[in-house]
């Protein structure tokens, strides 16, 4: 039986509830047929805004107690002032950390299947008195769970990180033998739950040419090199440390299915380079795509991979194929998970 998606609606005052409406006028076929069921939580009003800004018919409106149908919504908590689009409040992160809140119990109890995150804005998420870098961590907060791992996935361009909202000269001394090694394990088990066999994993250097011996540091030489070593010997597919600028060409080649990045820009500048679709014109960029998973957690989590584009948000030009793709990305991890659940049982 299929079980619903839980697509919380990020900050209201940004693209989220726009993406939302557009997104399930896209899957409306595979909802209809019950082959897909999503439950969107965040503020109704400002999901009825977007409604009527694009002409689309209302998404019933459910209690957590009632039954579901295919396509609802679910308001995460009390409406304060009116949130206008693009306007920074405090109500805007409220917003977007009670749904988040929501789904998590949902998930735990397993009510749904997975979450698929809209964007939050981290100054409104803040303001709101929520204290975290960003949804990554919010989960890992509410979910108990220490050291989870973001990746990123555009296509065949899968990267996972072994630091992300970090300052940079905080990142030699977050990589630990076992922090790596859980990078590498959990992202190992992902692309398993994507259907890959035997999955084949590059770890990038932290230093520029893996140290060049350790004249450019030894981080490479020390931690890095003996972790895969062992990876290699338990039988995982792992290769490494690969010179950051060599190592991501060599993923797009297809030589890898996946790379574990040190830090956050080395693993997003090129994930989001190929994502972006951009108008040679204008120089603005036209589409969007790439997904976010949260590995290491209980529930499975997948998000878009931008903001909350308060510059664009109610001028009903915001495109939904990232969230398309994360709501795809969730149903193959949820389908995994619960086939594994059924051969255990």
């Amino acid at each position: 039986m299929t079980r619903h998606l839980a697509i919380t609606m990020g900050d209201p005052a940004g693209i989220g509830p726009e993406i939302l409406v557009k997104a399930a006028h896209r899957l409306k076929h595979r909802i209809a047929a019950g082959d897909l069921k999503l439950l969107v939580i965040g503020s109704v009003p400002a999901l009825r805004r977007a409604e009527g800004a694009l002409g689309a018919a209302p998404i019933p409106e459910i209690a957590q107690e009632s039954d579901w149908p295919n396509l609802a919504c679910l308001q995460a908590d009390a409406e304060g002032a009116p949130i206008e689009p693009g306007q920074l409040s405090a109500d805007g992160g409220r917003f977007a950390f009670k749904a988040i809140e929501r789904a998590v119990r949902l998930a735990l109890d397993q009510r749904i299947g997975g979450i698929v995150t809209a964007p939050l804005n981290k100054e409104a998420l803040n303001l709101a008195g929520y204290h975290y870098a960003g949804h990554t961590e919010m989960l890992a907060d509410l979910t108990g769970v220490r050291g989870s791992v973001m990746m990123l996935a555009h296509g065949g361009m899968r990267v996972s990180h072994v630091t992300t909202h970090v300052a940079l000269e905080d990142v030699p001394k977050r990589l630990t033998p076992e922090r790596l090694r859980r990078v590498i394990d959990l992202t190992h088990k992902a692309l398993k739950g994507l259907g890959l066999a035997q999955p084949r994993i590059a770890v990038a250097a932290l230093n520029p040419h893996a140290g060049e011996g350790g004249l450019f540091g030894r981080q490479d030489i020390d931690v890095s090199a003996p972790v895969i070593a062992t990876a290699v010997a338990d039988g995982l597919d792992v290769v490494g440390p690969v010179p950051g600028d060599t190592v991501f060409v060599k993923l797009r080649a297809g030589q890898y299915d996946a790379v574990v990045a040190m830090y956050h820009d080395q693993g997003h500048i090129p994930v989001k380079l190929l994502g972006f679709e951009v108008d040679p014109t204008t120089g603005q960029w036209m589409e969007l795509s790439g997904v976010n998973i949260t590995l290491g957690l209980p529930i499975i989590r997948t998000s878009v991979d931008h903001g909350t584009a308060f510059d664009i948000a109610g001028r009903g030009i915001a495109n939904e194929r990232s969230l398309i793709e994360a709501i795809e990305y969730a149903e193959r991890l949820a389908a995994s998970a619960a086939a594994t659940q059924r051969s255990a049982a």
